[in-house]
């Protein structure tokens, strides 16, 4: 294996998997050996049988991981810095569900949250746009375009292949805000993300309004709490020092508003690994909803498998370091290099208002096709 560490490294042409982050990017190549499991791969990294491990969590567990030991990894400081490119020509072309379908599922949650006899609190439904680009596009210049657009330089791009199956060919590329767990040495981090408005960048008091008007409502709070004390419970289990901030802060992305609360807590050197963290932790109340197996059923009733969307995408050593992050605001781009779809999902209470959650995806959406050259037009096929 080779290890490089250094400021500003050339890019290798095709990237099997980055992760970008304002403090470190990670980059590494396919080859090496496959694991379809985060069981499998922590065995081995404790076995020091591997150096690394790279990959995607799916969104369901159980499901085949694309997880592997990369021949070569490079750990950077800083964000990637994004090459120039030109976004290709791309079209929506379908909605998956349509956007009347969306809000009927999300009325259907509603009434569901709404009875006290019924088990669920909450649930994240989420919709797709499956899209065409006019020729054949490479995974690392979608990972650039989004990089580039974010204030922060958040990116990934993981190749799918080693899940093998249907996912062979594929790359889920995106630009996700949202830290799942990280682990330096001793000290644990957790960013869950709850709660969100979208943001109005053209008009500065509309976009203060929206965030104040974020950070203050009963719902989105009630929402978050979710996520804040499952977050809390799991890191109780396997962590010391656990601290969780009393109320949650503002996150913003350069299309929404969340709240957002940083957890910290402390593991021995031999505690748990950044990636066996993040299995424990995954899927969070954030993108599956809770009770997480209630949430699951119904989530897997109304949309089927999401594959790779709201898993999680990281790295992790052999002395446990390592960070994940939730992988949303993404697209996967299938094997032809020209079909990509895009999904967003929304937390779903007893509190919500179906057309409010359409909006809020909408606005998720824009984070990825925005970059991609389709902003405006999410709400309706061309």
């Amino acid at each position: 294996m080779i290890i490089i560490n250094a400021e500003n490294p050339a890019h290798p042409a095709d990237p099997a998997f980055v992760l970008s982050r304002p403090q470190r990017t990670v980059t590494a190549s396919a080859g090496g050996r496959v694991f379809h499991s985060a069981a499998e791969a922590v065995a081995q990294l404790r076995a020091r049988r591997v150096s690394h491990i790279v990959g995607a969590l799916p969104f369901k567990p159980g499901a085949p991981a694309a997880l592997w030991a990369p021949d070569t990894i490079s750990l950077t400081d800083g964000p990637r810095t994004a090459d120039p490119v030109a976004a290709p020509d791309i079209a929506v072309t379908e909605h998956l569900p349509e956007p009347e379908e969306h809000v009927r599922r999300v009325g259907a949650a509603v009434r569901l949250l709404a009875d006290p006899a019924h088990p669920l609190r909450k649930v994240v439904l989420a919709r797709a746009l499956r899209a065409r680009a006019d020729r054949a596009v490479r995974a690392a210049d979608l990972l650039d375009l989004l990089v580039s657009t974010d204030p922060a330089g958040n990116g990934y791009l993981v190749d799918l292949t080693a899940a093998g199956g249907l996912f062979t060919g594929r790359h889920l590329v995106g630009s996700s805000p949202e830290i799942l767990v990280r682990r330096i040495g001793t000290e644990v981090t957790s960013h869950p993300l709850a709660g969100s408005a979208r943001r109005v960048p053209e008009n500065a008091l509309a976009d203060r309004i929206a965030a104040e008007t974020l950070l203050g409502s009963a719902k989105d709070q009630h929402e978050h709490g979710y996520v804040v004390d499952h977050v809390a419970g799991v890191l109780r289990d396997r962590c010391t020092d656990v601290r969780t901030p009393a109320r949650p802060d503002l996150t913003e992305t350069p299309a929404m508003w969340h709240l957002g609360t940083t957890l910290s807590a402390t593991v021995p050197a031999a505690g748990p690994s950044a990636l066996e963290l993040a299995a424990a932790l995954h899927p969070t109340p954030a993108i599956c909803g809770t009770p997480t197996a209630a949430a699951a059923r119904l989530i897997a009733e109304l949309e089927g498998e999401r594959g790779f969307y709201a898993g999680a995408v990281g790295w992790c050593d052999a002395d446990g370091n390592g960070e994940w992050m939730v992988s949303i605001r993404c697209a996967e781009l299938a094997a032809d290099n020209r079909t990509l779809v895009a999904y967003a999902g929304g937390g779903i209470v007893a509190e919500s208002d179906p057309e409010d959650e359409l909006a809020e995806t909408t606005g998720k959406l824009q984070r990825v096709l925005g970059p991609l050259g389709v902003a405006g037009r999410p709400a309706a096929v061309p």
